[in-house]
């Protein structure tokens, strides 16, 4: 089955998150908006905007249809300083994970 545009979005920002060692919190500081409002569109409460996916795209290095391909996509083009491991590509597991909707 495949993933809706809203799903590959909140499973590219849940896999970025992981894989760069951040929080919703530290997410939601450098977009200017509350950890509530980044919770609830990682739950699906509240949809991601255009402006959004464009601002979560600057913030991790990648481009924002880089974001919008879904999770392997994104992980795969994020720059190494901003891993959690330098120079460390997505695991298998991760990959799992986020395939099984992260």
């Amino acid at each position: 089955m495949r993933m809706t545009l809203d799903e590959r979005v909140r499973s590219a920002v849940a896999a970025l998150l992981h894989v760069a060692g951040k929080s919703q919190t530290d997410l939601a500081a450098a977009l200017g908006v509350s950890q509530a409002q980044v919770s609830r569109r990682q739950s699906g409460a509240a949809v991601w905007s255009l402006a959004d996916c464009e601002a979560v795209a600057a913030y991790y290095g990648i481009d924002v249809l880089d974001l919008l391909a879904g999770p392997t996509r994104a992980v795969e083009l994020l720059p190494a300083e901003r891993r959690r491991v330098p120079g460390r590509h997505a695991t298998s597991a991760l990959r799992a994970s986020v395939e099984g909707g992260v």
